[in-house]
């Protein structure tokens, strides 16, 4: 990727992130990367490919460290593995924020057949998640009504993150990850937390 398509990138980002991908104009784009207007079509398809890379990439990584984080913690308790997982994503999303955001929240804004790719991602995050509850579940540590709604609300508390978390407010993306996993096991009802 050429340096000014990499510019392009995070110029969409950090618009999209701002201003919603719908209120954001290719010139905002061309603006924050200091190009033209045109310079956006010579090194991306349109405004919809740039978000779709940058959703692609995001949920790429997203998977790759929900993937790591589990991997690490195999053959733990499910109480340590679900700690670990909702630490590391939490604090991912507070470290990558904006990126995050514009991952998250602009998905409607994809075409159907992007949509669909990074909703295949999505799937497997969210398949590692109930991995691990399922087995909590078996074992008895986990105690909720339903375990597909555990992993709804685990990945909605992790993911949201993005949406409020700022780099200068009280805590700091570490925290955020540990405190957000101590409010993991207490959602899933695990004894002593």
């Amino acid at each position: 990727m050429t340096d000014t398509a990499q510019r392009l990138l995070s110029s969409a980002t950090a618009a999209f992130a701002a201003k919603g991908f719908h209120g954001t104009t290719t010139r905002d784009i061309a603006s924050g990367a200091g190009v033209t207007p045109g310079a956006v079509y010579v090194h991306h398809k349109s405004k919809e490919d740039l978000l779709y890379s940058i959703s692609k990439v995001g949920h790429e990584k997203t998977l790759d460290l929900v993937r790591t984080s589990a991997a690490a913690s195999e053959g733990g308790s499910p109480v340590s593995r679900i700690a670990a997982l909702v630490r590391d994503l939490a604090q991912w999303q507070a470290a990558n924020h904006t990126s995050s955001r514009v991952v998250n929240f602009e998905l409607p804004a994809l075409s159907e057949d992007h949509l669909s790719e990074v909703l295949q991602m999505r799937h497997q995050v969210e398949d590692e998640f109930r991995s691990i509850v399922d087995d909590g579940m078996q074992q008895g540590v986990f105690r909720v009504p339903d375990a597909n709604m555990a992993v709804v609300t685990l990945l909605s508390l992790c993911i949201d993150v993005a949406r409020w978390y700022r780099s200068d407010g009280r805590l700091s993306a570490a925290e955020i990850g540990e405190h957000h996993s101590l409010m993991a096991l207490r959602l899933l009802g695990v004894e002593g937390r």
